[in-house]
Order: C-alpha cells, then structure tokens, then sequence
C-alpha cells in the first residue's frame, strides 16, 4: 500500500528540483510497524549514504543512525534554500502582507522581537540570523509541522545551516557549512559527520497569529520577504496535508502510536528525560494546563485565533488550530497557579491577567513576565517517532 501524496505537494517537490537542474527521486514507503526507535548510540562506522559525486565532503563513516532510514525528500542538497543574509520590514510594513491570523514563528532576545512568517519559511526551512547579538538558526519543517529555533554557536565557533534534501522520519535534516555534518532538525542532534554526538542548544519561540505579535510588539520586525530568491510566498504547496486524516510524506519509521492519529497537532515538551505532549484539541477545550515535568511546574496557555498554514492553498485562510505556549509557573520565589476566567487568563494568587506571551497585563503583577518553556509543535507522527517514551496529557 503507497501514502497518498497531495499533487500539488509531488508538483511541488519535482518543481523546486527542476529549479535546481536535479531530477527528483521520490519514494513513498509505509510505516515500518517492525523499526523501534532507540537511544542515542556512540558514533560507529559505516557506509556512507547514497549522494550524488561531490555533494557533500561529510565524513560519513561517524554517525549514529542508521543511513537506511535515511530517504531524500526530492530536491538536493541546497536545493531548498536556506535564508543565509536576512533582511526585515517594521510592522506597519509586513502589515501589507501579512493576514490578522497568519501564523508566525515570535523569537524574542532580551527586549527584542522579531516575527518569522511561516509563508516565507514555508520555501526555506532555515534562517541563519542573529538577534540581540545572539547566533540563531530558526528552522520549519512543514512535514512535521516543527518550527524549532537553535542557538547556533557551538563551543568557540558559530555554524550556520543549509538544508540536505535528506528526511529522517519524515524530518528534515540540515547540514551545517563548516564542517558538513548532518543535523536531526526534531531533536537538533548531529548524526552524521565530524561533530557527531553534539547537541545544539534549543532557544524559546512561539508560533503565533500575525495580529497578536504586531499588537505586542509594535516595535518589533519582521523577516522580509526580500530573501534574494524568487518563491510564490503566501502560497502553501502542501495544500491539504494536515487533515487529521492524512498519512505523513516520505515516513519509513516506527509505528506511530495508536493513541492518536499521526496527524494530530501536539506541544511537546521534555526535560530531565521525561516528555510529554499536549494534543491541541485538548488544549482548545480546556485553554489553561498547570502541569509538572522532570519536577518543574509548568503552565500551558492555548488561545484561539491562528490558522493552519498547511490546510488551503493559501497560508493565512485554513482552518483554526489556535496557539499554544508553555511558561515556568514560578515567579518571584512563588508557584503561581492559572486558570480561564470567562476568555482571561488569570492566576488564582493575585487574579493578574496574563497574555499568550506570558505577560502579565493587568492586576498587581502587571508586567511581570513568565520565563519561557521550550515546547514545540509536532505532528504525533513525528515526536513519537524521536520520543516513544512520552507521556499524553490528560485532564
């Protein structure tokens, strides 16, 4: 039995190789229900990887994958471009183009925002950037519905990343230019080459509707659309394929667990080797989580009001999935605990309203901010295939 590939999604893979004058190998395995995912392994040797001569200068005799779960997503190596020199727009100006509840990727450095439409990382997957002096790498997988922001200094030297054409589990692979070693984007660990066993350093962001950032911060800026490559931004290629119904592209892994479709939309977060996932339909139901992992307490705010950017065929008219974010619930020596007050998120010490940012803007705690929690969203497909150990939340 083959996975169903949207054509406009195959179209899609077969233009974007055209454009890089390499003719696609596409594959459409099914789950291998026999693979079972596993810890990390030492590096060990082994056959390199099918490449075409010359691509890449990767030593491929160190990783800790197997190479056979290796398959190409279509396009080569940079055959997707990653966004190498960024440039930004005020919010008045990407307001032109930008609808109320498109979905963005917020990273904020100190008192620093900046907005990465998911329309314009939709045709790159990676941004090499830097924000407040900070080195980051801000990275979408819209296979896995990851968008997942890296610190990108490593040691006493600063990578930055492109993209391999390669897919794990349906995840991209990224490489980085120094060195040329393969990168896991879902855990960001290297897996293949010189700095095999290291582990970027993930940073907190948010995906959030375009209408929420710009009222936040109206200050702020946003990644331009001017990336020096021509792309039909606003235009989603994989029209459709987030139904919950769909099977995921390119996926030869473990058998997704069947608590859930792997579809569904979930955060995900893990700390101290314990993880756990937040489906958005819960989420959507209950809008306010207190929670613990690894013996940190955390909250969970979900509000409505972001679109699928994956669902029609453009990036801000699909459906409503909502926005979701994971915050320290102590504050100032004290665990606060919060809840919906009619359509407010209210902590039940003081009664302060608090935002999706984790802001406090109203009561006694008025701007006082959380502490960010690093959560991700995934398909289930994807995280139970990095983290099969995890746990579901349940009310």
């Amino acid at each position: 039995m083959k996975i169903k590939l949207p054509a406009l999604l195959l179209a899609t893979v077969f233009l974007l190789a055209a454009c890089s004058g390499t003719a696609p190998q596409v594959e459409l395995p099914v789950a291998d229900a026999a693979a079972q995912p596993s810890a990390t392994p030492p590096p060990t040797q082994g056959a390199a990887p099918r490449t075409s001569p010359g691509e890449f200068s990767t030593d491929f005799s160190i990783h800790t994958i197997p190479y056979d779960q290796v398959l190409s997503g279509g396009p080569p190596k940079d055959g997707i471009p990653a966004i190498d020199n960024p440039s930004y727009e005020t919010v008045s100006q990407a307001d032109q183009w930008l609808q109320p509840n498109e979905p963005v990727i917020q990273v904020q450095v100190g008192e620093l925002a900046r907005a990465y439409p998911i329309q314009v990382l939709m045709w790159h997957e990676i941004a090499n950037d830097q924000l407040g002096g900070l080195p980051l790498t801000v990275t979408f997988c819209p296979l896995c519905n990851t968008a997942i922001i890296f610190e990108r200094a490593l040691g006493d030297r600063v990578l930055d990343f492109g993209t391999t054409g390669r897919l794990r589990f349906s995840n991209l692979i990224m490489y980085d230019r120094q060195t040329e070693t393969w990168w896991q984007q879902a855990n960001g660990e290297a897996v293949a080459g010189e700095l095999t066993g290291e582990q970027l350093a993930f940073y907190p962001g948010l995906i959030v509707a375009w209408q929420d950032f710009k009222a936040a911060f109206p200050d702020g800026d946003v990644l331009s659309r001017e990336t020096g490559f021509f792309r039909d931004y606003g235009r989603n290629p994989y029209v459709g394929y987030d139904n919950v119904n769909s099977s995921p592209f390119l996926f030869r892994g473990p058998a997704t667990p069947n608590e859930m479709p792997p579809m569904t939309r979930v955060l995900t977060i893990e700390s101290g080797g314990e993880a756990i996932a937040f489906t958005y339909d819960i989420l959507s139901e209950v809008s306010v989580v207190n929670e613990a992992i690894d013996g940190q307490p955390i909250a969970i705010f979900w509000q409505p009001g972001v679109v699928s950017p994956l669902d029609t065929g453009l990036t801000g008219s699909g459906r409503e999935v909502g926005a979701a974010a994971a915050f320290s619930r102590n504050l100032n020596g004290e665990t606060l605990t919060f809840a919906l007050d009619g359509e407010l998120i209210q902590d039940e010490q003081t009664a302060s309203t608090w935002n999706i940012f984790g802001l406090a803007v109203d009561g006694s705690l008025a701007g006082e901010q959380l502490e960010p929690v690093v959560a991700i969203n995934h398909f289930w497909f994807s995280w139970a295939a990095f983290k099969p150990a995890t746990r579901i939340y349940q009310p």
